[in-house]
């Protein structure tokens, strides 16, 4: 089987972006993986801190990849916005495929310091890993917002600057790099986020020339998503969607049985509501809709 790094420079070369969606429970889980062998496209799961303190480091490894050497099949598994060396160690010896180090908060020279210490010691562990940084503050929880995000300016002079993202990916040495291009963690209200900035990502890309991963992608249209992609995202991160769609699920099958005590019985609609919604971003993502 291919590398993750593998799947991802084809999509680059293709136009094309690999789909990253964040569980936090086995149910999701399955819905995304269901998804993914449906159409026969590889898959990236995602895990924040916030989540793996729930699954567990290693215990998301092992389900991640008991469904790969079962199936044979390219699901891979990404330390998603992890704030410390220390956390990005913990996931990197654990054996995930990739990890994101988020140092948006900190100053840029400090951002660019701790990011290279974390490449340097990925690498050094499994030459195959992938990291990944974020430039440019874009909010930093997965929900559903009444309004931009505290913090988030997503103004033209606010968004990542070429010439910096250029400078961070050298002194670094990054794989991949999260920009802040008019994009935000969550979803408005109403299910429609700002649009993107396309001119912005062609411009980073341009300067950076690696692939580059757009996050916080619920809520944006298709038409910009397909644009952004086009414009050199090759990965692009759904998780507020998704929980959407469990919870509006988990909800009806309750109300609808109410007796039933079973989990794996009124879980199922939630599971086949994650799939969908996978199913269609997956679509999307590879140009097959």
């Amino acid at each position: 089987m291919k590398t993750l790094k593998q799947y991802i420079l084809e999509a680059e070369k293709k136009g094309i972006a690999i789909g990253h969606f964040n569980i936090s429970n086995l149910e999701t889980l399955k819905g995304i993986f269901e998804a993914a062998r449906k159409l026969d496209l590889p898959v990236i799961i995602g895990t924040a801190e916030g989540e793996r303190n729930y699954i567990g480091v290693k215990q998301a490894v092992a389900l991640v990849k008991s469904l790969r050497e079962e199936f044979d099949y390219p699901i891979f598994l990404n330390a998603d916005h992890t704030y410390s060396f220390d956390k990005v160690k913990e996931a990197v010896d654990a054996g995930y495929d990739a990890v994101i180090f988020d140092a948006t908060s900190l100053p840029f020279e400090e951002n660019i310091k701790i990011t290279k210490q974390c490449v340097e010691y990925a690498r050094s562990v499994n030459p195959d890993i992938i990291v990944e940084a974020e430039l440019g503050f874009i909010g930093s929880s997965s929900k559903v917002l009444d309004g931009i995000p505290e913090g988030v300016k997503i103004t033209e002079e606010y968004l990542t600057k070429p010439e910096e993202a250029k400078k961070f990916v050298v002194e670094t040495g990054v794989d991949m790099l999260a920009p802040a291009v008019g994009n935000i963690h969550g979803m408005l209200k109403g299910g429609k986020d700002p649009a993107l900035n396309i001119k912005r990502i062609k411009e980073i890309k341009k300067a950076v020339g690696i692939p580059m991963v757009l996050h916080g992608a619920s809520g944006n249209s298709a038409s910009d998503v397909k644009e952004a992609i086009l414009a050199g995202m090759s990965v692009v991160h759904v998780s507020t969607e998704i929980r959407v769609a469990f919870r509006k699920a988990l909800v009806k099958s309750l109300q609808d049985n109410p007796d039933e005590v079973a989990p794996y019985k009124y879980l199922k609609e939630a599971v086949m509501a994650v799939e969908q919604v996978v199913e269609q971003k997956l679509s999307l993502f590879s140009n097959l809709d």
